[in-house]
């Protein structure tokens, strides 16, 4: 079966491991202070606290505003559950909002009619590695969270997506771009964040005996617990296939490019078929998945034909304001349409020219 996500690992990530566990280093250790460096560095981001998942970085961008209990946050429905449930864990609501169908990402004219008087910020996930918009949005002046799960090599206008609000989280779990067995992050403009974050993710004490015996604390095994907050921490496992992957970055982002453009020129020509939008002349992609649009109801049909052809597909995402949990109301037109016709196909740099020549041959022969 051929996978629709996956990662490519093998002698850089093992190598880094061994010297971690040479050094005794399993846990936050040396390698997670390097890849916060090296990570920071790459995307000209003001600083990074790397964390043990991208949920929990969401988790924790929320926890940074500090909003009011019951605040609203707007965040669209096409996305992950991780999205809404940080919302909800921080004592707000979740206000799902619609998406463009084109490039299945955010605006200000989907986000406009869901802000009220209780509307306290902003959630915008750039979906697939396309960029959101992100500068319109500003206008609102309401704190954004940028959801760059998807988008670690994307940029608007030149920057990183993922520093252009307020604060911005990254993913780094098996099937991200950068992979590691899981991982996440946060990037902030402000500077205090950017402490707390550092603070707040062991379980919020404020500093660890190690770290006070070290600048000479008398009883440094004491210690003041500044927040209610659960462990997030990192290792220095995760954080060495990490720095592997992100020394490689290049290679992997060119491979999924390489990909992608195939695709957008061999599946040009099916009618029923509607191909992913590419990146605009100031934006960058990051080619997560290729998401495309079967036309005219054949959506499952097609997904059930390529499965039995050994080639697997999914839906990302399906609709969370039509998941019952959320106890929304919400009737989001484009986002219902895309349940019914939107498909990831498979994307990654393991794929081989023979799987994606192989995946085209059957999209082309399929009977819509």
């Amino acid at each position: 079966m051929i996978s629709v996500f996956g990662s490519s690992v093998g002698e850089e990530e093992l190598y880094e491991i061994k010297t971690s566990i040479e050094n005794q280093w399993m846990g936050i250790g040396p390698k997670v202070r390097q890849f916060e460096e090296e990570f920071a560095a790459r995307l000209k981001l003001p600083g990074f606290v790397l964390l043990d998942s991208g949920s929990n970085a969401l988790l924790m961008a929320v926890k940074m505003l500090n909003l009011p209990p019951n605040s609203e946050v707007i965040v669209p429905s096409f996305t992950w559950i991780s999205c809404a449930h940080a919302i909800v864990l921080n004592g707000c609501k979740p206000v799902f909002c619609d998406v463009d169908l084109q490039t299945q990402n955010v605006t200000r004219e989907t986000i406009e009619p869901q802000i009220n008087k209780n509307t306290k910020a902003i959630m915008v996930v750039h979906y697939a590695g396309k960029p959101v918009r992100v500068d319109e949005i500003k206008g609102f002046g309401l704190p954004i969270i940028e959801d760059a799960a998807h988008a670690v090599d994307s940029k608007l206008k030149g920057r990183s997506c993922g520093s252009i609000g307020d604060i911005g989280m990254y993913s780094f779990d098996a099937i991200k771009n950068l992979a590691m067995p899981e991982g996440g992050g946060i990037t902030t403009q402000n500077a205090e964040f950017m402490e707390k974050a550092k603070v707040v993710r062991y379980c919020g004490v404020g500093k660890s005996g190690f770290e006070a015996a070290r600048q000479k604390y008398n009883r440094w095994w004491e210690y003041n617990i500044i927040d209610f907050f659960p462990k997030l921490l990192p290792n220095d496992i995760c954080a060495s296939v990490g720095l592997a992957q992100l020394r490689k970055l290049d290679k992997l982002q060119a491979r999924r490019k390489e990909i992608w453009e195939t695709y957008q020129r061999e599946l040009a020509g099916l009618s029923w078929l509607v191909r992913p939008q590419n990146a605009a002349p100031d934006e960058q992609h990051s080619y997560f998945t290729y998401v495309i649009r079967a036309l005219a109801g054949v959506r499952d049909k097609l997904a059930q034909y390529l499965y039995e052809n050994y080639v697997y597909t999914t839906l990302r995402y399906h609709p969370l304001h039509m998941n019952a949990i959320y106890k929304s109301d919400a009737h989001l037109p484009i986002t219902e349409q895309l349940n019914e016709e939107a498909l990831s196909i498979p994307i990654h740099p393991r794929l081989t020219d023979n799987e994606v020549s192989l995946i085209i041959d059957l999209l082309k022969k399929f009977k819509a």
